[in-house]
């Protein structure tokens, strides 16, 4: 029996080369320095200040730029007011104790799937557990403060500063990672820590690398002593994709929820919807932490820019966006809109559920009565392709319920849009503000709270598309046959 390959030993090969995807080096420009605008766009478009848009934006033909900054907040002290030293030590804080956590905590620890060099990476899982930890003490200091505790009122009070705060931090970690990128060791070298190049992301464009991620996997050892090696290696992809970002959108939610009661003194049926839906999709997903390890992301994607920034930027920011909303108007659904939301979201999370539980039966254990009446064509690589049952209606049938409980998101939020009128207190005599919904605003609100089911859309047609791609190259033929049989993509019968 020949000896068994060490998990951090083997020879480098020639890595694989890919072709230019989201629009190659001039939409890599675009994102890159577009989606952050738009993060910023949108926090002060839709604001507590004037409204949510703010009303001179729909009258742009008289709209001065004097008004306009007076609308949305602009801060007087201009850009450099988007930036606070403190709250980026704060928020360089929060990185820190996750990264603590991660290193101490008891964890699951397992390797990864065989990489194009022959071996495996070591990973440890304790997100779910590291979650519950810092949900608790948030629980404990909100017990003990209730809406005005700190943590909640420092992300409302400074949460422009902690948007640009969480975007110095991904910028320096995706150039970090390209930098590092160019020590991975040359083809036909010994690669001692496993270190690959990401199909795609070495292509040579220098903006278009530091996008995509030249380095599939980086990693960084740290100098920790009695701790195992798992525990003491930081996986910088699988880490800032499974903690600081995830979790931060809860705790961005909650901090919205909190801001809600200590404007108004009570808490809407909307938000609390908006909350635990997001917050059990986010529970869930780190609870099953393992399951990254055969993710696109973790085996194909390099780390660079478009992850690093969609990880702790645009996924905490953007995603909470509708509890955002509902904080400043609060926007009751009543029994009937409730029954809805709950509706939506049970279709949805039955097809998703339903579909993967499905296939994962199907996978481990095809004699399951539950699956062995499935009907399927099997590849000349060995693998069973299903072509009835969920499977049966579409080839990627799953995003269908993923899109669908995208909703459940979004319609809380009604038929969006609201402006603030400010009136006096009669009985202290204070200015107060009251948010209010008027024939003339109301749907233009949509524009924000109903983005992300738009853009998700267009990222499982995206996923889709390479899904259809890497399948066609890996069973040829045989994929043209099924796809003959399973002739819809995500929609039955539609798309």
């Amino acid at each position: 029996m020949p000896p068994k390959k060490s998990s951090q030993s083997s020879v480098q090969p020639v890595p694989e080369k890919r072709g230019y995807e989201f629009g190659g080096p001039l939409g890599a420009f675009g994102i890159i320095f577009g989606l952050p605008v738009l993060i910023y766009l949108f926090t002060f478009a839709c604001n507590d200040v004037t409204g949510c848009p703010a009303p001179g934006l729909l009258n742009p033909s008289t709209l001065t730029l004097e008004q306009l900054k007076t609308e949305v907040g602009w801060p007087e002290e201009g850009v450099s007011a988007l930036y606070d030293t403190k709250v980026t030590l704060w928020t360089l804080s929060y990185y820190a104790f996750s990264l603590f956590l991660q290193v101490f905590l008891p964890g699951q620890e397992a390797e990864g799937v065989e990489l194009a060099c022959g071996g495996r990476l070591k990973y440890k899982f304790n997100a779910f557990n590291s979650a519950l930890i810092i949900l608790s003490g948030l629980a404990g200091g909100t017990y003990l403060y209730g809406a005005d505790f700190v943590v909640w009122t420092f992300l409302w009070d400074n949460y422009i500063q902690v948007i640009t705060a969480n975007l110095i931090i991904s910028s320096s970690i995706a150039l970090f990672v390209y930098a590092k990128s160019f020590t991975v060791p040359a083809p036909g070298t010994a690669n001692v820590g496993l270190r690959e190049l990401a199909p795609g992301g070495h292509t040579g464009n220098v903006l278009y690398d530091f996008f995509i991620g030249r380095e599939l996997n980086p990693r960084i050892r740290l100098p920790i002593p009695f701790v195992s090696e798992a525990s003491r290696t930081l996986d910088i992809k699988v880490f800032m994709e499974m903690r600081p970002g995830l979790l931060g959108w809860t705790i961005l939610n909650l901090s919205n929820v909190a801001h809600q009661y200590r404007t108004y003194g009570y808490i809407t049926d909307s938000i609390v919807l908006v909350t635990i839906f997001q917050a059990f999709y986010i529970l869930d997903a780190l609870y099953m932490e393992p399951a990254i390890m055969t993710t696109m992301d973790v085996i194909m994607d390099g780390f660079g820019f478009m992850l690093s920034f969609g990880d702790v930027v645009w996924v905490p920011h953007l995603y909470s966006i509708q509890s955002r909303y509902l904080s400043v108007f609060p926007y009751e659904l009543g029994l009937t809109g409730m029954a809805v939301v709950l509706g939506v979201t049970a279709i949805g999370y039955s097809i998703f559920r339903g579909a993967n539980n499905q296939k994962n039966r199907f996978r481990t254990n095809p004699n399951d009565p539950r699956v062995k009446n499935i009907k399927y064509i099997e590849t000349a690589a060995g693998s069973k392709l299903m072509i009835s049952g969920w499977w049966g209606l579409a080839r990627h049938i799953n995003y269908l319920g993923d899109w669908t409980m995208s909703w459940a998101y979004c319609l809380p939020t009604g038929v969006a849009g609201y402006v603030l009128i400010e009136s006096i207190n009669p009985a202290s005599g204070a200015v107060q503000k009251q948010a209010v919904q008027t024939p003339e605003i109301r749907g233009f609100g949509m524009i924000f709270t109903y983005f992300y089911m738009l853009y998700f859309g267009v990222l499982l047609i995206h996923r889709e598309m390479r899904d259809e791609e890497k399948c066609e190259k890996k069973y040829g033929a045989d994929w043209k046959r099924y796809t003959s049989i399973v002739r819809s993509r995500i929609i039955p019968g539609i798309y």
